[in-house]
């Protein structure tokens, strides 16, 4: 019986965030984002949005800002994704048949960029790839992640 009690001490200790030894809350912020960081931190991700919207509908002079090629055909994203639609971001990562590999929505742009529109494949932790992931997500935002599906 002692032993079945310190087992749900400490079950219920661990999943409060308590620590048996100090009553210290375990978080991964100790003091919460002020108001001031939280707006700056939504300005730095809706700067990325925008710079993601500006490439998703091909504006050249962001592509040549930014180095790089996305389409040598004319064809830009939105394109065959009018605001983004039919991206799927919450489906990712998953197997993609176009790809022929576990993908993840980053692969999946990088596809789009090369195969239809020829253009140059951008790097994995490129701002480019980062903004149009960006764009695409903000554009989908309430979907319920559901990775794997098709």
């Amino acid at each position: 019986m002692k032993k079945a009690w310190i087992h749900t001490v400490i079950v219920l200790c661990v999943s409060l965030g308590i620590g048996l030894f100090g009553a210290d809350i375990v978080k991964a912020h100790k003091i919460k984002h002020t108001p001031e960081q939280l707006k700056a931190f939504e300005d730095v991700f809706m700067e990325q949005v925008r710079i993601g919207d500006l490439l998703f509908h091909g504006d050249a002079a962001t592509e040549k800002k930014m180095g790089t090629k996305l389409s040598r055909t004319g064809m830009a994203c939105a394109m065959c994704h009018p605001f983004a639609v039919d991206t799927h971001p919450y489906e990712f990562p998953k197997f993609q048949e176009q790809v022929n590999k576990f993908s993840t929505l980053r692969d999946m742009i990088n596809w789009c960029i090369e195969k239809p529109n020829e253009g140059e494949k951008l790097d994995a932790d490129s701002d480019a790839i980062k903004a149009l992931e960006a764009y695409i997500i903000w554009s989908n935002r309430g979907s319920k992640l559901d990775p794997g599906r098709h």
